[in-house]
């Protein structure tokens, strides 16, 4: 028992040292990224739980702006690929040259490709190929690339954050569930409020050149990464987890709704995902443990990506938003 408080006694001033820089963070973000404060702190949470995120909003909502300006108040390296149908694997892993030395010994270099960052913008990621898509997939779960049988690792941390049109759905190229279940959250990045896009148009018109602050650099954000992971997780949370991820599954008789509305429905990579995001939250609010309101919030985010509609629920109108949030206030 003394060991275990010894432990949290430990471990508090962790945490507020921690919570205080990843405040100074968001609103850092927030100087530059103006009425996107949930998406800011939606994206924080992704990256302080060592995941990657799916941001899926129109052009023009300063989602590529998002991502550079997170590299540069996180301390990471930040690289942006734009995705196009003619995008080949090797444009994002990169290739072997075959080269000559002076002593006429012929020899292959890889040269990387813009994969190997700390922070990977990739850009309309449902335009490119399935094939193309699945050059990202090893990196995103395993954290390195194999070219011509040999490996190599990506830099340490490595986030993706993928951007998706919701409306150009012609010439686009779905992404596979295994790839979808990738993604730590899927972020809805919407309009900004009357009030944040006039402060936009003072801020981003006139000649002033807005400085981000740097507040974090790698080292001390993979210690962050590794103290969101030592938070304390109340037992009646989890269970509100399980419940909630369980409930969602059809078939399993758990929710009548889930049972005719669903087609598919999240895996325990959920699960984990949700524990993750829910202590990366506490962290952010600046409390010591996470708690089922933050299982209703992130709901969401968690399970949208990982369930598909049946065709009952397409010909009824239902959606699967209103649905989540059904089962998520079922858990308190």
């Amino acid at each position: 028992m003394s060991t275990v408080i010894q432990t949290e006694e430990a471990i508090v001033p962790k945490l507020e040292a921690a919570a205080e820089r990843i405040k100074r963070a968001h609103k850092a973000a927030g100087s530059v990224i103006f009425g996107q404060d949930v998406v800011i702190e939606r994206t924080l949470i992704t990256i302080l739980s060592g995941g990657h995120a799916l941001l899926i909003g129109v052009p023009g909502l300063a989602k590529t702006l998002l991502v550079e300006t997170l590299g540069r108040v996180l301390g990471l390296d930040a690289k942006r690929i734009q995705f196009t149908p003619d995008l080949m694997p090797s444009d994002i892993i990169g290739s072997e040259v075959l080269e000559e030395s002076p002593g006429q010994r012929r020899s292959f270099r890889f040269i990387k490709g813009p994969i190997f960052t700390q922070l990977l913008m990739a850009d309309e990621i449902n335009r490119a190929s399935p094939k193309t898509q699945s050059a990202l997939l090893q990196a995103m779960q395993e954290h390195h690339v194999t070219v011509a049988g040999t490996r190599h690792d990506v830099p340490q941390p490595f986030h993706v954050l993928a951007t998706q049109n919701p409306l150009e759905q012609e010439g686009t190229y779905p992404l596979p569930e295994a790839q979808l279940d990738r993604f730590l959250l899927e972020i809805d990045v919407t309009y900004p409020d009357l009030a944040a896009e006039r402060r936009m148009l003072y801020a981003t018109t006139g000649t002033d050149e807005r400085v981000v602050e740097s507040v974090l650099n790698a080292g001390e954000l993979m210690s962050i990464q590794r103290l969101v992971r030592q938070i304390p997780v109340p037992d009646k949370v989890v269970e509100a987890i399980l419940k909630l991820v369980r409930s969602a599954r059809p078939g399993t008789g758990a929710n009548a709704d889930t049972d005719r509305f669903v087609a598919w429905g999240p895996g325990p990579r959920a699960s984990q995902a949700l524990m993750l995001a829910v202590r990366a939250k506490a962290l952010i609010d600046g409390r010591l443990a996470p708690s089922i309101d933050d299982v209703i919030e992130l709901a969401e985010p968690v399970l949208k990506h990982r369930m598909a509609l049946s065709f009952a629920a397409r010909a009824e109108g239902e959606e699967l938003g209103p649905l989540i949030a059904r089962l998520a206030q079922a858990v308190e």
